[in-house]
């Protein structure tokens, strides 16, 4: 296993590569096509819905051969009832991001699942520590969908994170969309990687066609970290927490102006929910990170688990021969 670090022994995964749990689109045959491919998929539950939960777990179990895998939940949007309803599914891992993880983990040990927690700063990286997590995601800036408002860029936090909280494994994530960032995380000192736009745009996703096309077809400079979007479709998620997204004309109306649209987003939320229904928009803001310069086809995840970790090889070899 060329590729071994402390993260694949401890889930015993054949590469270094887990599928960021993106709320509702990281479904069953995602994550079950990660975890076939030799990676560890994780389950975009979010919120922990049951109904969505009874529709792809089953295709998780048929398509997953068996693998190991994970449940991806939001701190914030959690309770203790919630979790433990999840648990019920005996999910090998559990990842927690954006929040306060403290008030599950106890019940989460006590399944005997794996603590993956996302953290995006410092602060978030010493409390995983204390909390006893079993791997780290360093979540840098670059990353498609919800993140920090005041996070740390991907290169320099990575490192910070790695030497934190050795021996613990440690996950990069952001703007990382193909082998070449694989090999650079690793040479960071993390174990491994969490990619999430790169996933979005494969055969599997739970995304719409036209998002995985626009994804495939847009550069870094398209994507734009806001909290415009969540306003607009009244959405709960907390102000210190921002989306990189593609383009989208409710950005160009209030761009700069999200105090004015905070005090008052009435209307400006009955206008998208009016633009949403006339297919003028699409229901859900395009999540994308600052990699898809880097994504240029749709394959299956499976494969591209494999092709990202040669891809991972070749660049260390190359790095290690100059």
């Amino acid at each position: 296993m060329a590729l071994s670090t402390s993260f694949t022994e401890l889930f015993d995964v054949e590469y270094p590569i887990a599928l960021a749990p993106m709320g509702g689109s990281a479904g069953g045959a995602l994550t079950a096509a990660v975890s076939r491919g030799g990676g560890l998929g994780l389950l975009g539950s979010g919120t922990g819905d049951e109904d969505w939960l009874a529709r792809e777990l089953p295709v998780l179990a048929d398509q997953g051969a068996g693998k190991p895998w994970g449940i991806g939940l939001w701190s914030w949007a959690v309770d203790d009832g919630v979790v433990a309803r999840v648990l019920e599914h005996r999910p090998p891992a559990v990842m927690l991001s954006f929040g306060d993880p403290a008030p599950f983990v106890e019940r989460i040990r006590s399944a005997g699942a794996a603590l993956i927690l996302q953290v995006t700063d410092l602060e978030e990286a010493r409390r995983a520590v204390d909390l006893g997590a079993d791997v780290i995601v360093a979540q840098g800036t670059e990353a498609g969908g919800h993140g920090a408002r005041q996070g740390r860029s991907t290169l320099p936090f990575v490192p910070v994170v790695a030497d934190l909280a050795a021996p613990v494994p440690v996950l990069a994530a952001g703007g990382i969309a193909d082998g070449r960032g694989v090999a650079a995380a690793l040479a960071l000192g993390a174990a491994g990687v969490l990619l999430g736009t790169r996933f979005q745009a494969t055969a599997e996703a739970l995304v719409a066609p036209a998002t995985a096309r626009a994804i495939v077809d847009a550069g870094g400079e398209s994507t734009e970290r806001n909290r415009v979007l969540d306003i607009a479709r009244g959405s709960r998620w907390p102000a210190q927490y921002t989306a990189r997204t593609l383009g989208h004309p409710f950005l160009d109306a209030w761009r700069g102006r999200e105090g004015e649209l905070s005090a008052a987003p009435l209307p400006a939320q009955q206008e998208y929910q009016d633009a949403v229904a006339r297919g003028t928009i699409p229901a859900l803001p395009q999540w994308a990170g600052e990699g898809i310069d880097l994504i240029d086809d749709l394959p299956s995840a499976a494969d591209l688990v494999a092709t990202l970790a040669a891809q991972a090889e070749t660049a260390l070899a190359r790095a290690a021969g100059r």
